[in-house]
């Protein structure tokens, strides 16, 4: 009987301590429940930050799904569905057009600078309103301080009022200013003795008209009578290898492409090996908008520079600006110069909004010549950049001299 007693006293022992640990407990008044531990993974869903961080490991070249059908010669018919290539205008005749229309555009500048000088009174005050004419055109400080000392200088020693005469000084002035003795040619020529094409790459930051500019760039080549193939190294932005296929197939002109995400070094390097089999003369090669704050970025756009580099110097590094965002984005370009050695600038949008000062400033800021405009959304609105061109369009017409007698 004991026994039994105490067998029984054990099993209700037992059942108090397995009801104790399953009721829940009550936590003391005031005492609020720990938080939950914070899942630092989570990737934020805005921006560039809303892909895979792009210099984690990425594809090999092995690794690139190409298209199922390159056409074998850049003159070789469209795909089907494409109407035939066009022909894309002459440069000469594009320059004529783009100049009428930056004069539209652009001489207020010049306007204002006009009837500033040529007042029956110039003094202190009027330097000081031409000094902020300049600086309102985007020149920048030390161009418009220099072009003023100069010019006050010569309009002092001269003692010349009349209109003609002031504009002619002040043309001579900008025009030293824009510089007229750069090189602005575009090497795009192939290296018949190395049996490989030249190559181009565009680089810039979001947004400032990359993969339009490519397209654009190749109907320039194929005016002149060059063989170009594209190629699409912007594989995180899902629409610019499609985007840039289509301006290569309105033309006639190949576009090598990669899966979206691949490695774009490896992109870039197959085109330039197509543009090899092909014997093209030009691969021109499109990258992906970066943040030039983005050190990672940077690197990665270095290394598409190096990939390229294996068959030979990369013949031009064009960088793609927007005319429209003035001072501001030249802190973006000089990070830009530093990363792939820039050979070239390309000033997009410069019709509209944009200020001509520009030009004078991003040169002097970053020692690299303006080669390319672009002045409209055309598929023909972008054209060599010529300095005595320009000068006269933000001047305008020169003003008339009164009839002798």
């Amino acid at each position: 009987m004991e026994y039994l007693l105490a067998g029984v006293a054990v099993v209700l022992i037992a059942l108090v301590v397995v009801v104790g640990l399953l009721a829940p407990r009550r936590r003391p008044a005031g005492r609020s429940r720990p938080p939950a531990p914070i899942d630092t993974d989570i990737v934020p869903g805005v921006g560039d930050d809303a892909s895979v961080p792009r210099d984690t490991p990425t594809r090999t070249i092995a690794d690139v799904v190409l298209p199922d059908r390159v056409p074998e010669a850049p003159g070789e018919p469209a795909p089907t569905g494409i109407s035939a290539p066009e022909r894309p205008a002459p440069a000469e005749g594009r320059l004529v057009r783009l100049r009428a229309r930056l004069a539209r555009s652009q001489n207020a500048l010049g306007r204002s600078l006009l009837d500033l000088l040529g007042g029956a009174d110039v003094d202190e005050g009027t330097w000081l309103a031409v000094e902020e004419t300049l600086l309102a055109a985007d020149m920048g400080v030390g161009p418009a301080q220099q072009l003023v000392g100069r010019l006050r200088t010569r309009v002092k020693v001269l003692g010349v009022r009349d209109p003609a005469t002031v504009r002619a000084l002040l043309r001579e002035e900008l025009l030293g200013l824009v510089g007229p003795d750069l090189d602005r040619s575009l090497q795009t020529a192939r290296h018949v003795d190395q049996g490989r094409p030249a190559v181009v790459m565009v680089v810039g930051v979001n947004g400032t008209g990359k993969t339009t500019t490519c397209g654009k760039l190749a109907r320039v080549l194929v005016a002149e009578g060059r063989d170009v193939l594209l190629g699409a190294a912007d594989t995180f932005r899902a629409a610019a290898a499609e985007q840039l296929g289509t301006w290569g197939d309105r033309v006639g002109v190949p576009t090598v492409r990669g899966a979206e995400g691949a490695d774009p070094a490896s992109v870039a390097f197959e085109a330039l090996r197509r543009g090899v089999e092909l014997e093209v003369d030009t691969v021109v090669v499109d990258t992906a908008g970066r943040l030039h704050t983005k050190a990672g970025l940077m690197d990665e756009l270095g290394k598409v520079k190096r990939v390229l580099g294996r068959h030979g110097p990369v013949d031009e590094v064009l960088l793609v600006l927007d005319a429209t965002t003035g001072q501001n984005g030249l802190a973006q370009a000089r990070v830009f110069t530093e990363a792939v050695d820039v050979s070239g600038i390309v000033l997009t949008k410069l019709d509209g909004t944009a200020k001509g000062g520009i030009v004078v400033a991003v040169q002097r800021e970053l020692g690299v010549p303006v080669k390319l405009v672009g002045l409209g959304e055309g598929p023909d609105d972008l054209a060599p950049f010529e300095p005595t061109a320009f000068v006269d369009a933000l001047l305008g017409p020169a003003p008339e001299r009164p009839a002798a007698g």
